[in-house]
């Protein structure tokens, strides 16, 4: 009785889907509407929504509920692709050979079905003589050899055109190989060598490499242990002992692989957060690593997800294929999500949409068990649950960017801009197509334009490159006339140095710099700082060097300088000007902290003796933002005309500037309270654990003062109502 009702469930799918198709095969109608939504990711990691990339073009592997829908003069097509009465049962793979034939792992059934490119019936492959069970995945060679990954079997056979076993791979007899290790094939690869590459069930140590006589190589293209801090942690205060009862870190397990023309191994894996598609060379290398030249923003990861599945779980890819212009399409298992990359790993689009359990819509994937690409470009899906195989063929707009794509990786700019600037026509904002014509304006040496295009692209590398040229042009015209000023500057204030050095204004001058009363003393008391900071800071605490204006305003232009900073720093350095920076909160936050440790470190410094009092501490930590104010704004100003080949002398900028107001904090505690190196570090240290105990009073208290408020409003609501 059960399996009357799954039957009739899956021949009631597989009936809907045709119906489908039927009114898909009309070519106003099929243009106009997908049932999903397709998608690209800006440089800036931010999803926005395209035109479709692939629409849904028809379905193979009806059964026979459908043929009725499927005939000619039903479905509008011209002939009626013939397909085994009994249907496909939980397939689990499938394999586009060179002809475009398709050849279907029918598990349920334990036979691989073999259609050709227009979906028609060819061959249903079953060993007589040694039955399969359980096919889970399969590889067809250049001479129409099958190799099945037979699961139940443990084996891998290999088939002729006809189905009759040529040969099988069982378990190699070799040392290398663990007693523990489980030979289960469930797909494979197979290369020009007639070298095997086998994924086994829930194996971690990679792909099992046989040699074409079934000999054990090695394992390839194995993943990584994630590694955390807290391991390092572990690692440094663990026992042995300790390390023993853990439980084993194991890297995640292959689940599918894939293989182009050119030889590079695709694997696929599952549950992990990062590096989940791998592109191996013949050493095991990934290619992936390296995402080419001037590649959008960098990513470890792939597989998207859409606002119609789960961000928080790491994407469950099933099946990779790659097309013949070498772009890499993924599927996800469980939200059916398709998502496609070039052969740089750069992603080009992905799409989807939910699923609704009730209904089966054309180009919606209920459960993805495996993908696949013809020589044309379309991408087959096999749909598990629905035991069918959707086709998606490239639109306008798709094959439009695969030809630019294309063109692009094989150095062909100049072909491959107007197909770009087509792409920008019909969607400006399209990440891709910004990159290929920035590229394009690059190799033609319009490096203002390209490094427009880059910035727009939010690629960094390609703006800090194009920079570099347009700075270096300009030197060249400029270098001559800045020397030439540089020099008369030089002359002129040598000069004026010697004509006035005893003129009374001068001597005027001299005067009021040495006078150190009043605000303008204050001011000048900064100079003192940045020379002598311990007895700088002494000096506003027993001299009254500093003041509540003098502070506020030192206060106000480090604020002055951090928002710069924050705002002004140059792309290549900080690529969130692009998309606005918001200083409100950040103020807020500078202030805040500013403030917690004013208080924090006078009442540490009570408990501890200190001689300082509030004022002293205020207007001390004032005074010792002056790096910000010094450094800051014209390290600002030379990131915008510094490129990445200069990040080594930014970086380090950077970190003077932190270790130099770090230092004028400690000094100001040392001078501010009289401690001795030693006292002050241990002030310090009170202070910030003081500070965080602070911040969390005030969240208890903001938190529990929402709930009062909120409970004394659900009261007066009480009240109101009755």
């Amino acid at each position: 009785m059960h399996q009357f009702v799954r039957r009739t469930a899956r021949a009631a799918a597989a009936a809907s889907l045709a119906a489908l198709l039927a009114s898909a095969a009309c070519p106003a109608s099929a243009g106009a509407f997908t049932p999903y939504t397709t998608y690209y990711e800006d440089g800036y990691g931010k999803p926005a929504q395209i035109q479709p990339a692939y629409k849904p073009a028809g379905v193979v592997g009806r059964g026979p509920a459908s043929e009725e829908a499927a005939k000619p003069e039903t479905a509008g097509a011209e002939t009626a692709p013939a397909f085994p009465s009994a249907g496909l049962n939980q397939p689990q793979d499938l394999f586009v050979d060179g002809r475009d034939h398709l050849y279907i792992a029918d598990t349920g059934n334990n036979r691989i079905v073999h259609l050709d490119d227009a979906g028609r019936l060819v061959a249903v492959l079953e060993p007589k003589e040694s039955p399969l069970s359980r096919p889970s995945g399969l590889f067809v060679d250049k001479d129409g050899a099958v190799y099945v990954a037979d699961t139940g079997n443990g084996r891998v056979a290999k088939l002729d055109a006809s189905g009759k076993l040529l040969r099988e791979y069982r378990r190699p007899e070799t040392s290398q190989l663990p007693a523990s290790f489980k030979y289960e094939p469930t797909k494979l690869v197979v290369d020009k060598r007639g070298f095997l590459y086998i994924v086994t069930l829930g194996a971690v140590e990679g792909l099992l490499q046989l040699d074409p006589d079934g000999r054990f190589q090695r394992f390839f293209g194995s993943n990584k242990v994630a590694f955390s801090l807290f391991d390092s942690f572990k690692r440094l205060v663990y026992t042995r002992e300790m390390y023993r009862r853990e439980l084993a870190k194991l890297p995640g397990a292959t689940v599918n692989a894939a293989i182009d023309r050119d030889g590079f191994v695709y694997t696929v894996t599952k549950d992990i957060k990062t590096d989940q598609v791998k592109k191996l060379n013949i050493a095991g290398l990934n290619q992936l690593e390296s995402r080419g030249e001037f590649a959008s923003a960098k990513r470890d990861s792939f597989g998207e997800a859409g606002w119609w599945a789960d961000r928080q779980t790491p994407p469950q890819l099933q099946d990779i294929a790659v097309d013949p212009d070498g772009n890499m399409s993924v599927v996800d298992a469980v939200t059916g999500t398709i998502s496609q990359y070039d052969a740089n790993g750069s992603l080009l689009f992905y799409w989807g949409g939910p699923e609704i359990a009730a209904t089966s819509k054309l180009g919606v994937v209920k459960s993805a068990a495996a993908i696949a690409a013809t020589s044309k470009g379309e991408l087959l899906v096999l749909d598990g649950a629905n035991g069918l195989v959707q086709a998606f063929r490239p639109t306008e707009f798709g094959s439009l960017v695969h030809r630019a794509s294309k063109l692009t990786r094989e150095g062909r700019y100049a072909e491959s801009e107007p197909l770009w600037r087509e792409a920008v026509r019909l969607d400006a904002y399209y990440t891709p197509a910004l990159i290929g014509l920035a590229k394009a304006a690059y190799n033609g040496e319009r490096y203002k334009e390209a490094q427009a295009l880059f910035f727009r692209a939010g690629v960094r590398e390609g703006y800090s490159d194009a920079f570099w040229q347009t700075r270096l042009v300009w030197f060249q015209r400029h270098f001559a006339p800045l020397m030439n000023a540089a020099a008369a500057a030089l002359l002129v204030l040598f000069l004026a140095d010697r004509l006035t050095r005893r003129s009374p204004f001068r001597e005027r001058v001299r005067r009021r710099l040495r006078d150190r009363s009043g605000f303008a003393g204050q001011l000048r008391h900064a100079g003192d700082l940045l020379r002598h900071p311990i007895d700088g800071f002494r000096a506003i605490r027993h001299d009254g060097k500093a003041g509540l204006a003098s502070s506020a305003l030192a206060l106000g232009l480090a604020l002055a300088s951090f928002s710069f900073m924050k705002a002004e720093t140059g792309f290549a350095f900080n690529p969130a000007v692009y998309t606005g920076v918001k200083l409100g909160p950040l103020l807020a936050q500078f202030v805040a902290v500013w403030t917690g440790w004013v208080v924090s470190n006078f009442l540490v410094s009570s408990l501890m003796r200190g001689e300082g009092r509030l004022r002293d501490v205020c207007f001390g930590s004032a005074y010792a933002l002056l790096p910000l104010i010094v450094v800051g704004v014209p390290l600002t100003l030379l990131s915008r005309a510094f490129t990445l080949s200069e990040q080594a002398i930014f970086g380090f900028a950077q970190i003077a500037l932190i270790g130099w107001t770090a230092l004028f904090f400690f000094w100001m505690v040392q001078g501010i309270q009289n401690y001795s190196v030693g006292e002050a570090a241990l002030n310090i240290a009170f202070s910030l654990l003081a500070f965080a105990a602070l911040g969390i009073l005030l969240f208890t208290f903001v938190s529990l003062s929402g709930e009062l408020a909120g409970f004394v409003y659900s009261l007066y609501q009480e009240v109101v109502i009755r």
